[in-house]
């Protein structure tokens, strides 16, 4: 079973998130689907997003929201069983290792490479811009006068994000603007460190997941 973005439920909610439909959750979801879960074998199901309710025991849920890791307290709550939790920082994987309730591993997020390349350009005609989704609150500070891409299709904003030299960025995106180039600078006092953002393929990143389940489900 695989309860992903095609889900109606997560359809319809996001049909009313405006800029917010085009968020990093389920554009991952879609590569979970096309790249990860097609080179892993197992006889669990797969949970790609977060809709409360929606779940099973015996399952592989991917956990989006590092922000508020609270978002999924709800797995508990219904009763699931032998879930694990796929969690894409360390800082993530660490809350739900010390929490306990369900087991969680650490999987680097990860990015369909060859999508992202044929983005790339010859020369950046663009010096800054922030890359990811608007919030009332950022973390650390941005200087005046650099551009924001924000409330974008993908393949809209990784054209973009491919003109300009620097991008301030985190999680995926950071790692869709290493790999189109572009030096990425820190922006969230959470990830201090850009060098944290590896360009790692989906294909590498499910062979990691595959070894991480054989040592769980031997």
């Amino acid at each position: 079973m695989i309860i992903s973005h095609t889900h109606p439920r997560y359809l319809r909610r996001r049909e009313n998130a405006k800029d917010n439909r085009y968020n990093g959750a389920f554009y991952y979801s879609q590569e979970i689907v096309k790249n990860i879960i097609p080179n892993v074998e197992t006889d669990r199901s797969w949970i790609t997003i977060n809709i409360p309710g929606e779940g099973v025991s015996h399952a592989i849920f991917f956990v989006h929201n590092n922000l508020k890791p609270e978002k999924y307290d709800w797995l508990h709550q219904y009763g699931f069983q032998d879930v694990i939790l796929v969690c894409g920082t360390e800082e993530t994987y660490k809350h739900y290792d010390e929490e306990g309730r369900h087991r969680a591993i650490y999987l680097p997020l990860s990015i369909d490479t060859e999508y992202v390349k044929q983005f790339e350009v010859k020369e950046k005609t663009k010096k800054v811009a922030f890359a990811g989704r608007k919030s009332k609150t950022i973390f650390g500070h941005l200087p005046e006068g650099i551009d924001y891409l924000s409330g974008m299709k993908r393949k809209d904003l990784l054209q973009e994000m491919a003109k300009y030299e620097q991008i301030y960025a985190v999680g995926r995106t950071a790692i869709e603007a290493k790999a189109l180039g572009c030096r990425v600078l820190p922006y969230d006092v959470r990830f201090p460190d850009p060098r944290m953002w590896k360009v790692i393929d989906n294909k590498d990143a499910a062979k990691l997941l595959q070894k991480k389940l054989d040592v769980i489900d031997r």
